[in-house]
């Protein structure tokens, strides 16, 4: 059974938001808290290529993603960003060491990079900037902007 649109709207922009504060967050970590040099060293201990350079890219993509994703805009494009920052994430630092977080796992970015796949495929929802931007005449119910 699927809920009424305004259910389904209130979801996505609940999961949304709850979704962009994650990401926005660990931006913030990387640039702020470790800070670009402990992220830098942290990503070359795990073997990611060109440490410093990808240290400033995942803040950037996390901070600027994770703030879209808040916003509903450009939604399905900050998701596909955010989903290949997660690619990445698993590739360079989660694969071979299970589910589980603790052991190093994959639990948290594949948790993040469904939540992206979900709004690639469904689009921001109704209370959204997109909504605003790309509404056009006839399609008021459908907020979903193709990437």
């Amino acid at each position: 059974m699927f809920l009424p649109h305004a259910l389904a709207d209130v979801a996505l922009l609940i999961g949304r938001v709850l979704l962009g504060v994650l990401f926005f967050a660990h931006g913030w970590q990387k640039l702020v808290t470790d800070g670009i040099d402990g992220t830098a060293a942290f990503f070359g201990q795990m073997g990611v290529p060109m440490p410093t350079l990808a240290a400033w890219g995942a803040a950037v993509v996390e901070l600027v993603g994770g703030a879209a994703l808040v916003l509903g805009l450009l939604t399905p494009l900050a998701a596909l960003v955010l989903l290949l920052d997660m690619i990445g994430a698993y590739l360079f630092v989660h694969a071979g060491k299970g589910l589980f977080i603790e052991q190093g796992g994959f639990e948290l970015v594949g948790a993040l990079g469904a939540g992206c796949l979900l709004l690639i495929g469904s689009g921001p929802g109704r209370y959204s900037v997109d909504r605003q931007l790309f509404r056009r005449s006839g399609t008021a119910d459908r907020t979903r902007v193709r990437v």
